[in-house]
């Protein structure tokens, strides 16, 4: 078994520990070259230590000494600050899982890129903000792109890139999250316990409040739209509270080829840290005389706006979405805090797109410094 090298990062969020933990059972098959994190630096020591890290960075120049600290003694190059963590992407990894959470993870995500080897992406963020840039980017480089969100992952493996000109519908499958039958009165009193609260999958925060929004789905919308190259209205959502169905390819004859699993993210994981080849996951077997029902529904976009709002924002372009994306994060963060309600967020994401409108972005910094002023505004906005 020949080895490869391999960077993560984000390495200490959700998706980061599920990468971690199929590493951790390939010792022969992966040498890791660096791993990253926010900061939780006992962590990120502690999988350095295991995995045999070359390098550990944190993304919090703060805690360097801490870090330091708990890494003395091993071999493991020790780094801090955003800088460091660009710097750690730009390490020569055969394969990196790029694994930040929201737009932080756009630059290192790039520097993977514009390396031309293999980048593993779960970070939507990504493709929402600066998709036409990192695509161009990855086509010009050669970098061989494989989605690990699973409802990405799902339609890269059943869309039949042969058959593309077939291409008749992608259907988009969602669990619909924990407000999913719950009213406009319920959602306005919910709590950020109740949001992050999902019940099929275990989610970071932000991506929890996103599911409970559907403002994740309407990020997935874009991110599929570039991946696959395919205009928004052949995308479908499908509310499916069951989660076994991870998305679907239709194509003109009728056929529909649809990926099927446990909710559990070390299966896109593992198949995006094996391809071309597969590797055995621990995730349990999806037992099909266990399943009662596999339901269906179209999703309702006046109990969650987030929907069409992503649609729109898609449909006026880069910059539109670029604003979108960070107004969210802003107002998500202000909703964990409890600085306004839940339903807050998706109308703050409005009043700020309507402020904004849709402004060019050329490059990734045009997109960046657009970031940074609608992330602004968006604090002004809510602090009022």
């Amino acid at each position: 078994m020949s080895v490869e090298t391999i960077s993560v990062l984000g390495s200490t969020g959700s998706i980061g520990k599920s990468t971690v933990d199929i590493l951790l059972r390939y010792p022969d098959k992966f040498k890791v070259r660096a791993l990253t994190g926010n900061r939780n630096v006992s962590l990120l020591a502690e999988q350095a230590k295991k995995l045999s890290a070359e390098l550990a960075v944190t993304a919090d120049k703060n805690l360097y000494p801490e870090l330091k600290k708990a890494l003395e003694g091993t071999s493991v190059r020790v780094e801090a600050g955003a800088d460091a963590v660009v710097a750690a992407a730009k390490e020569d990894a055969d394969r990196t899982v790029a694994a930040i959470v929201g737009a932080a993870g756009l630059l290192p995500a790039m520097a993977v890129a514009e390396r031309g080897k293999t980048l593993a992406l779960a970070n939507k963020e990504t493709l929402v903000c600066a998709g036409e840039i990192v695509m161009k980017t990855v086509a010009e480089r050669k970098t061989r792109l494989i989605p690990v969100d699973s409802e990405h992952s799902a339609i890269f493996q059943t869309l039949e890139e042969r058959h593309r000109a077939a291409i008749d519908r992608i259907l988009l499958t969602a669990s619909g999250g924990p407000f999913r039958e719950k009213d406009e009165a319920f959602m306005e009193k919910a709590t950020p316990e109740q949001a992050v609260a999902h019940p099929n999958w275990n989610m970071g925060a932000k991506i929890s409040v996103d599911s409970a929004t559907m403002m994740n789905k309407g990020l997935e919308i874009i991110e599929a739209c570039h991946l696959f190259r395919v205009p928004a209205e052949k995308i479908e959502v499908l509310v499916h509270p069951q989660s076994i169905v991870h998305s679907a390819v239709g194509y003109i004859d009728g056929s529909v080829l649809a990926h099927m699993g446990m909710p559990d993210m070390r299966t896109p994981i593992a198949y995006a840290l094996g391809y071309p080849e597969r590797i055995a996951s621990p995730t349990k077997r999806l037992d099909f005389t266990a399943i009662s029902g596999l339901t269906f529904s179209h999703p309702d976009e006046k109990r969650f706006p987030a929907l069409r709002v992503a649609k729109e924002a898609f449909a006026a372009g880069q910059g539109a979405a670029c604003v979108m994306n960070a107004a969210n994060e802003i107002a998500v963060g202000a909703f964990l805090n409890k600085k306004i309600g839940f339903l807050d967020i998706v109308r703050a994401v409005e009043k700020i797109m309507e402020r904004f409108g849709a402004p060019a972005v050329r490059t990734i910094g045009d997109v960046l410094a657009l970031d940074a002023e609608t992330r602004r505004a968006a604090e002004e906005l809510i602090a009022k």
